[in-house]
């Protein structure tokens, strides 16, 4: 494995949770789908400045595309984008943490389905680690309420667990198809291969998200354009984000980077105090330093 996995994995954390805190807010000017829309039509001149950058300086020449890496490159985008709009989805049933929490069990959806799938293993560690990391997003999901079995198991069946699930699941497709993505363009480092597979991802993200308000929902694009300050900004940390993603992806194991990756949820607890002013309370406490250990034992199992 590269070893750029590792802070790949640190800063996509934290800048996909600074971006889906700014988006939250954009929920009060914008809809649903406005506020997914924002994250790749901003996001894409950002993304194609990064690699203009990357490619200038290393003096690399951009790959031709072959019809594998167009079709995974429209698979990720597709889970992608639907993954987003579950999560913005749970985000109004029982707030901006706990639809994050619970979209957390991709690590393990995306650990299970590249084991049975595609025959990736991980050492015993990166497991307890992916158990350790759910366990603790489930605590978190389940604030204010006691963290017994039959609660946990009554909680799954909530509007919030299950667009959070459902945004898990999505988000792990998205993950492996990115992965494959990448690994289909020859001759180029790392970085280059996930700048190139982000442009090409944000730009069909754009065209179809496009498209279908264009058809459906006009008015919300000329929201988009109406609050394209706060907009720009939600672009930015996503183009930061998913250029950290990628780049992980196409240096480890899928799974092993979305479970270093969970310190987002950290970071999530930490813009939700000071930025969103949501109360942080006793069991997110421990559901923070489950999630903890869980990253600690993921990290451990690399070495």
């Amino acid at each position: 494995m590269n070893p750029i996995w590792l802070p790949a994995s640190l800063f996509g954390g934290f800048f996909q949770a600074w971006r889906t805190a700014l988006q939250q807010r954009l929920r009060a000017e914008l809809s649903v789908s406005g506020a997914g829309l924002v994250r790749y039509l901003y996001g894409l001149p950002f993304a194609l400045l990064f690699a203009a950058i990357w490619f200038s300086v290393k003096h690399a020449a951009v790959p031709a595309f072959g019809l594998a890496f167009v079709g995974l490159a429209l698979a990720g985008a597709v889970t992608q984008m639907a993954g987003t709009i579950l999560l913005i989805l749970a985000f109004g049933h029982r707030g901006f943490v706990v639809g994050t929490a619970f979209s957390k069990t991709e690590a393990i959806q995306a650990a299970l389905v590249t084991a049975i799938f595609f025959h990736e293993r991980l050492p015993l560690l990166a497991w307890a680690g992916i158990v350790a990391g759910v366990a603790g997003v489930l605590i978190l999901a389940l604030v204010g309420r006691g963290i017994s079995a039959r609660q946990i198991l009554g909680s799954l069946g909530q509007p919030a667990a299950l667009y959070g699930l459902g945004a898990g699941s999505m988000f792990a497709c998205a993950a492996i198809a990115i992965k494959f993505a990448t690994a289909r363009l020859t001759g180029l480092d790392v970085v280059a291969s996930a700048l190139v597979t982000l442009v090409i991802v944000m730009a069909m993200q754009s065209v179809l998200h496009l498209a279908w308000i264009v058809a459906r929902d006009r008015d919300t694009l000329r929201a988009v354009a109406r609050t394209w300050r706060s907009s720009s900004q939600v672009g930015l940390l996503s183009a930061l984000g998913s250029a950290c993603w990628y780049t992980g992806f196409a240096a480890a194991p899928a799974a092993l980077v979305r479970i270093v990756g969970q310190v987002e949820v950290i970071f999530t607890i930490g813009f939700a105090h000071f930025y969103l002013r949501e109360p942080v309370r006793r069991s997110e406490v421990a559901g923070l330093m489950l999630v903890a250990t869980g990253v600690m034992l993921a990290l451990l199992a690399t070495f």
